[in-house]
């Protein structure tokens, strides 16, 4: 099925019932901090792959409270779900399609499991190091995704009580009533000239913490200086961005370029329930969304969509026109500026 076989009024209906789930989960969230912060209840979590890939229970119960609401609200016998399909482990159950991230995790593969068939893709607390610091920025990530394609996305951060969303063809929204990205009038700014220069770059360490020389951290880590450092140094590669900002969830950062508050997002290692979501904001706010790795030839190769399941995401803000450019050639011009400074990533994914 494409984005073009779905009725939009189908669409339309997906999107009011996501974003109420979004809402309900995230006072779900706020429930449980509470608990905390009387002191009803103690942060317990567990560690997956090392000590910075934790879930704690509310991972769980919330990724089970979405489940749940999905397949009242779309049994079987409805017509609905003969396009909506649920994975659970890795196996597909009844006639619903669902992937979220605790439940993929406790299965044997790693694969890419998303095929043609809308999907939804969920995070039902991105940012779950930040929750067990009462660091409030953490969210649930509501996506649904049309032959690879993140139609729909729902993030809702309840600390902040900031709720972004997006629908094909409906534009992106923070709140439901300021239409991003934020600034409009008189028109939306284009990229600036000299990017990665007077732009905020969003990035993060990830969960590969393995010192090994020349691995994905280290290589990180270079990047981020590179594109830090004064212009012409480090070998012509230093990019003098304004700011380096960390948000600790690649759901809010990509969120947040959608607003314009960002302007590039570089990333490696996130799954597809991390950013489903705010791919879909993104891409309605105007956005553009490529792998992060630089090609052989960052000056000539092609930009092209990123694949959702690569793991390798280079974001840049919505961009409007210039007295010399399109806002889509000024968002080209920062993607290859990006690539000529960062290094490449290995991620490597089966079925991706």
């Amino acid at each position: 099925m494409t984005i073009e076989n779905l009725p939009q009024e189908d669409l339309d209906a997906i999107y009011a019932f996501a974003v109420d789930l979004g809402r309900k989960a995230g006072r779900l969230l706020m429930d449980r901090v509470e608990q905390r912060i009387s002191g009803a209840a103690a942060q317990e979590f567990e560690e997956k792959e090392n000590a910075v890939d934790i879930v704690t229970q509310t991972d769980e119960d919330v990724e089970v409270f979405i489940r749940n609401a999905i397949q009242r609200q779309y049994p079987s016998h409805q017509y609905v779900c003969t396009f909506l399909h649920m994975i659970l482990g890795g196996k597909l159950i009844h006639d619903d399609r669902f992937l979220g991230e605790e439940t993929y995790a406790k299965g044997q593969s790693r694969d890419y499991l998303i095929d043609e068939q809308p999907t939804w893709c969920i995070d039902p607390l991105d940012g779950t190091v930040n929750y067990t610091h009462l660091f409030p920025m953490f969210c649930v990530s509501i996506g649904f995704i049309v032959a690879h394609r993140p139609v729909l996305g729902v993030i809702y951060a309840p600390f902040q009580d900031q709720l972004f969303s997006a629908c094909s063809g409906r534009g992106a929204w923070l709140n439901e009533t300021r239409r991003l990205p934020l600034i409009q009038n008189p028109s939306i700014p284009p990229m600036p000239p000299n990017a990665p220069a007077q732009c905020i770059l969003s990035c993060e360490w990830g969960k590969d913490r393995r010192d090994i020389p020349d691995g994905n951290m280290h290589r990180k880590i270079e990047s981020f200086v590179n594109l830090a450092a004064e212009l012409g140094s480090r070998g012509g590669k230093g990019g003098m961005v304004h700011g380096v900002r960390s948000l600790g969830s690649a759901t809010l950062d990509l969120a947040y370029t959608a607003m314009g508050a960002f302007d590039i997002w570089w990333e490696g290692g996130c799954w597809e329930w991390d950013v489903a979501a705010g791919i879909a904001i993104l891409l309605e706010a105007g956005g553009l969304v490529t792998t992060a790795n630089p090609p052989e030839d960052p000056e000539t190769a092609p930009i092209e969509d990123v694949r959702l399941g690569s793991r390798l995401y280079l974001a840049i803000r919505p961009a409007g026109p210039s007295a010399t450019e399109t806002g889509r050639q000024s968002q080209e011009r920062t993607v290859r500026q990006v690539w000529r400074r960062v290094r490449q990533l290995e991620y490597a994914r089966p079925g991706a």
